[in-house]
């Protein structure tokens, strides 16, 4: 996928698995939420893989090391090693460690995930801000992340110590239902310090250059749940993106979409990487995806045809995207979304 607009989902006559060589699959909300597997995501990567589609599992939590990560793929039934990981604890220590001296000691506001990256790039985890600290880094904690972490963050920075992130998600699916993210974390800091951190995961360019370097992967396919990490992340490396729709992202989400937030691909889960895609069609100023037709009219979509409902989504989508262009879709959505039920 290049750099532009994109006015409506693309098609693929063969399935996805066959069409790319490795999925960089996002966690939360595409394989698992709450640590329990997401309806059809397991059945659908082992068949992937048999098919000898590359499975590479990329987050941006940092909580957990890469080996911890995979011991719980490998309980969901998948077959996974630490080296099919790729957190953005491990982007930021190396962006880290593009910037101060080997051995030098960085102070961790977040998870062992982080402490295990900055390990491996040389680097020594300290807890206080007291500890001379050349670096703070702040990832997701978890739940039970203590308040006096985030002061020890302020502390440093205000002496003039760089501060970094892993990532800015605001939220994180969980079993329950959607959790503050690692970004409320960081507006904490922030709102304190007046300071900015630099960011390494997703959708930003650090992430994207961890993932191939440790992937290799020649022809990705990004896959995932959020429109602002996952599919932004995709477009700013120039790759093509499957989004699914498991986890933070819905229906009426996608038809306002901005460029770099549009996926190639739109499917109700995992199993959209085991069949081709369909065509989305202009048919003067309508769209056709099946059965499905769409337009815009009077600055409302349209929508007319039977079928399934994730065609008639593709058709909207498209529909909205062109009439959008580069700016987002700001007509009446609601009556066409109630007629595919969603």
């Amino acid at each position: 996928m290049s750099q532009r607009s994109r006015t409506g989902p693309s098609g693929s006559v063969t399935a996805l698995s066959e069409a790319y060589d490795t999925a960089l699959l996002d966690l939360d909300g595409v394989v698992y939420a709450g640590g329990e597997a997401i309806d059809h995501a397991v059945d659908s990567l082992l068949v992937a893989q048999r098919g000898g589609m590359r499975l590479a599992y990329v987050t941006n939590n940092a909580l957990r090391p890469p080996d911890a990560v995979a011991a719980h793929l490998r309980e969901l039934g998948l077959s996974a090693d630490a080296d099919a990981v790729i957190n953005s604890a491990q982007a930021v220590a190396r962006l880290i460690s593009e910037q101060v001296p080997a051995g030098s000691r960085v102070l961790v506001i977040g998870g062992e995930g982080l402490r295990v990256a900055l390990r491996e790039r040389g680097l020594e985890p300290v807890d206080s801000a007291d500890d001379d600290p050349a670096a703070v880094v702040q990832g997701y904690g978890g739940p039970e992340l203590p308040w006096g972490r985030f002061a020890e963050a302020c502390y440093a920075i205000a002496r003039g110590v760089p501060w970094f992130a892993s990532n800015t998600d605001l939220t994180i699916p969980s079993g329950r239902g959607i959790a503050p993210g690692n970004g409320a974390a960081v507006e904490v800091v922030r709102i304190a310090t007046g300071a900015e951190p630099q960011v390494a995961g997703k959708p930003l360019p650090p992430m994207h250059r961890e993932t191939i370097l440790r992937t290799g992967a020649r022809k990705p396919l990004v896959v995932g749940d959020r429109l602002d990490t996952d599919i932004e992340g995709a477009f700013n490396g120039a790759v093509d993106s499957l989004l699914v729709l498991t986890g933070v992202t819905d229906a009426a989400q996608l038809l306002v979409a901005r460029p770099e937030h549009r996926p190639t691909y739109v499917d109700a889960d995992l199993r959209g990487l085991l069949i081709g895609q369909p065509e989305v069609s202009p048919v003067g100023e309508a769209f056709v995806c099946s059965e499905w037709t769409a337009a815009v009219r009077d600055g409302e979509l349209v929508l007319d045809g039977d079928g399934d409902v994730l065609d008639g989504l593709r058709a909207l989508c498209a529909a909205a995207w062109s009439r959008a262009g580069d700016g987002v879709f700001d007509g009446e959505t609601a009556k066409a979304l109630t007629r595919l039920g969603l």
